[in-house]
């Protein structure tokens, strides 16, 4: 049943999981059904959907359902996420405070950029993409960012994958295009997204690494491209670079050593 966005199934079988995260030493169907106040029938059917997702697991030995392994990578990645979030604020706030504009925490996710956390700009007329935003990876700096640490058999791959939506007249909309703005930002150390995602905004952004040496998240800039000119980019690419190195030191992270 589904009422005003509301979907039972999906209630009932979260409910399950609350519940067997509180035991654990498992829980036999018949307590599960009880203690939920479902029919035993209707357990069953929700248990046996949420184990074929992994989020829930039986022992046929003891009759016991448990939570599966699924559940407790999705709470590491929350926790990740916030430690992650936890780290960059203030980092992002002295990224405001030294350029006036948005300062921005992003990750990849599924072929985009998402926008973890945020730091809004005082100015009156200011960029905005609240977290949880989503963009194309090669139309955000944050994306650019990141992508620009793989091999380039990967960034194809992903280009490959996902296209290359046209979400501005400046958007990147060829392969050659892609390859040489990854050697500029290489060379340069930080990305840009200029008026490529929205019409007169522009972004800048710096790549965060994790102790694993690999490119956890970007920080970046966005701001009227009144306000970002071209030839601001370079001194704000520089800013956001050492304040990115800050935060990858804060984090234990480890960035590659020069080729």
């Amino acid at each position: 049943m589904e009422t005003q966005g509301f979907v039972q199934s999906v209630d009932r079988a979260l409910s399950l999981l609350e519940r067997l995260a509180q035991a654990p030493e498992g829980l036999r169907l018949s307590d599960l059904a009880r203690d939920s106040g479902l029919a035993v029938s209707t357990a069953h059917r929700l248990l046996t959907t949420l184990e074929r997702r992994g989020f829930a697991q039986f022992d046929a030995a003891q009759a016991h359902w448990h939570v599966g392994r699924k559940a407790f990578t999705v709470g590491i990645a929350y926790t990740r996420w916030q430690s992650l979030i936890a780290t960059a604020m203030p980092f992002l706030r002295r990224l405001r405070n030294m350029t006036r504009e948005t300062a921005n925490l992003g990750v990849l996710e599924d072929g985009e950029v998402v926008t973890l956390a945020q730091v809004e700009s005082r100015e009156i007329i200011r960029a905005i993409s609240p977290p949880g935003g989503r963009s194309p990876v090669m139309t955000s700096g944050l994306g650019k960012a990141i992508v620009a640490t793989w091999p380039d058999a990967e960034i194809e791959a992903l280009v490959a994958r996902h296209g290359l939506p046209r979400m501005t007249r400046h958007s990147l909309q060829e392969i050659d295009a892609v390859r040489r703005e990854m050697q500029a930002i290489r060379a340069a150390g930080y990305a840009f997204d200029n008026e490529e995602f929205t019409p007169g905004l522009r972004c800048v952004a710096a790549t965060v690494w994790s102790p694993g040496g690999e490119a956890v998240a970007a920080i970046s800039i966005s701001g009227l491209a009144a306000r970002i000119s071209a030839e601001d980019m370079p001194r704000i690419g520089t800013t956001i670079r050492a304040l990115a190195a800050e935060m990858t030191t804060a984090m234990g992270g480890v960035p590659p050593a020069a080729p």
